[in-house]
């Protein structure tokens, strides 16, 4: 089985780590959190500077009247062998402090960088460590002391900020309470142990401490409450004899003052039988011997939530994308594979399995016949363009039988307005085609991890997509042209029977009606019946054409011409391509980070718990 130290101090190392990697909080429970750790809880003056002070065995905390502690300080302890003492703040992680009044120092200082010197608190916490071989393995968190009221230069809800910030930490399942209360006062007002009963009302998760028992009225003792009577736990009352303000002037080491402490409860004739668990040195082995087993019970839990996390961030970083290979074919392989995703999901579109491309069916259904509809047919075959347009094809010559050559410029002439439709048809699907490039390049999560990349293929896919609209635009004026160039003769074969039928209407002869209305009229009539049918068949014929020439093509060739250009560049050209965003390598990064903790975590538990 893992001996005490190396565990705890397991904990303390992956802890300090967590913070490093800013993994002590968000959105769920962190591995920072999940690991047990001890709050100094107390009231201002309760003696708790002096109480984490013994503990630690050093001088290191600012003094002074008021409200002193002002930020959480987050205070680990690294037993070591053989080694001289030092300490290491992590905003400050390259210098080691060996001078225990520069780390008051610095506490100070660093406190007043965030809250100013005044009185104000803040949440934001100072992270300590304290290495020595005179320290047991503790992760202790020290508070700002709570009060009942806000003195001068504090505003009001000093006292309610205060108490939030304290309950934001007690009231964590991991946190161990350590509750500071001072014997020369009533326990029945003690803040810390009100508290904790509302935050921890089994008390299995608090240790109460009575300070000052040196300085309480004479004739009076404080056995009622540490032998339990006056308020009961399930853990044991500790008393500490803190250092008089007469040795602090006189820089009493804390190596004399714990000998003094000692001394002091093995004389005492009231606690001289409870000598023996009574002093700052019994407090932290109490403390570290309650964490083993805290620990101990917690790791099936605490496994549970790593195995989670790790398979959490493997998700994650499959979503924003591994890391790439640094050899050219690596990269190429990369950017292919980039390719086909967003070539995936543009066909989606296409196909109806993304929303967009039922667009373009919208195109062919409204969009096209509703512009044929708005065409200037009428106007062009009205009786006096008719008689205009079928005079001057005559010219000198009176037609024999039929105006032939007036049909077939009236004709041409209609036939022409359909290229404005087939060509505004070409246009808005071309536009919906660059929308669905757009969405996809936007939808395919590979690509986002590389804006270089995504700017290259938006770049050839909307080139590859003028090539098409520009074949497309060809083939729709041809289908228009084609139907000017040769005329449907069986449909003016029939015509030609209706005037026989109607002889006896006609009395005067072919040319007598030359330029009369009715003559006009039926002109106009069979013009338009032509026309008629000529757009009912480009109705149908524009969309195959548009279709297949862009459509089809985007679909089968969209990246065609970029994949041959990409296999001939060189590994420092692709390298450019793939230059990812700055921001989402960070992000890749921290996630690797924190997958290497927990995995390290995980196999260091298992390592040293079981054994």
């Amino acid at each position: 089985m893992a001996t005490m130290e190396s565990l705890i101090g397991l904990v303390n190392k992956i802890q300090r780590a967590c913070t490093v990697l800013g993994d002590h909080g968000g959105e769920g429970l962190s591995l920072w959190e999940a690991l047990p750790t001890v709050a100094v809880v107390g009231g201002q003056s309760s003696g708790k500077s002096s109480v984490l002070e013994s503990v630690v065995g050093r001088d290191f905390l600012p003094r002074g009247s008021g409200i002193v502690t002002r930020r959480p300080l987050v205070l680990q302890l690294h037993k070591i062998d053989g080694q001289s003492e030092y300490a290491e703040f992590l905003h400050a992680p390259k210098k080691r402090f060996t001078d225990f009044e520069a780390v008051r120092k610095e506490i100070a200082d660093e406190t007043d960088r965030i809250t100013g010197k005044t009185k104000a608190i803040s949440n934001v916490p100072i992270h300590l460590s304290i290495y020595s071989p005179n320290v047991v393995n503790l992760t202790l968190i020290d508070l700002p002391g709570l009060t009942k009221v806000a003195v001068e230069g504090q505003q009001e809800s000093i006292v309610e900020d205060i108490e939030m910030m304290v309950r934001s930490y007690v009231e964590k399942a991991s946190c161990i309470i350590l509750a500071i209360s001072p014997a020369n006062q009533d326990i029945a007002t003690s803040d810390a142990i009100k508290l904790a009963r509302e935050v921890d009302p089994t008390g299995e998760r608090t240790f109460a401490v009575l300070t000052k028992l040196d300085i309480m009225d004479k004739g009076t003792n404080a056995l009622d409450v540490l032998e339990g009577r006056a308020y009961k736990l399930q853990h044991p009352w500790v008393g500490i004899v803190n250092r008089s303000q007469a040795d602090i002037n006189k820089q009493v080491n804390m190596i004399a003052a714990r000998q003094k402490e000692r001394e002091y409860f093995e004389s005492s004739p009231e606690y001289g039988h409870l000598a023996h668990k009574m002093g700052s040195e019994y407090l932290a082995k109490l403390l570290s011997q309650h964490l083993e087993v805290v620990i101990r019970q917690r790791i099936p839990s605490i496994i549970a939530l790593i195995n989670k996390t790790i398979d959490e961030l493997n998700a994650e970083l499959d979503r924003i994308g591994r890391p790439i290979g640094v050899d050219g074919g690596a990269q190429l392989y990369t950017i292919l594979e980039m390719c086909r995703a967003f070539d995936r999901i543009f066909r989606e579109h296409l196909d109806g399995g993304r929303p967009g491309g039922s667009r373009i069916y919208g195109v062919f259904d409204h969009q096209l016949p509703a512009a044929l509809k708005k065409l200037p047919l009428d106007r062009h075959l009205s009786q006096n363009n008719v008689r205009k347009v079928i005079s001057e094809a005559d010219g000198y010559q009176p037609h024999l039988i039929a105006p032939e050559q007036g049909y077939r410029r009236l004709i041409d002439g209609s036939l022409g307005y359909f290229k404005g439709p087939a060509e505004a048809s070409v246009d808005a699907v071309h536009f919906i085609l660059k929308e669905l490039v757009r969405k996809s390049i936007a939808e395919t999560e590979e690509l986002k991890r590389f804006p270089s990349l995504q700017s290259d293929i938006a770049a050839a896919a909307n080139d590859a997509l003028e090539r098409f609209r520009d074949e497309s635009r060809k083939t729709v004026l041809r289908l228009v042209e084609m139907e000017s160039s040769y005329l449907t003769v069986e449909f003016f074969r029939k015509l030609q029977m209706e005037p026989e039928k109607n002889a006896n209407a006609n009395p005067a002869g072919p040319n007598a009606d030359r330029y009369t209305d009715n003559h006009l009229r039926r002109i106009g009539s069979n013009v338009t019946a032509y026309v008629n049918m000529v757009c009912d068949s480009l109705k149908n014929t524009i969309p195959k054409a548009v279709v297949y020439c862009q459509v089809l093509e985007a679909k089968r060739a969209l990246l065609n011409r970029f994949y041959a250009q990409v296999g001939r560049k060189e590994k420092e050209q692709l390298g450019k391509m793939l230059d990812e965003d700055p921001s989402l390598m960070a992000k890749r990064e921290a996630i690797a980070k924190r997958l290497d903790l927990y995995k390290s975590a995980r196999d260091e538990i298992d390592s040293v718990a079981w054994k």
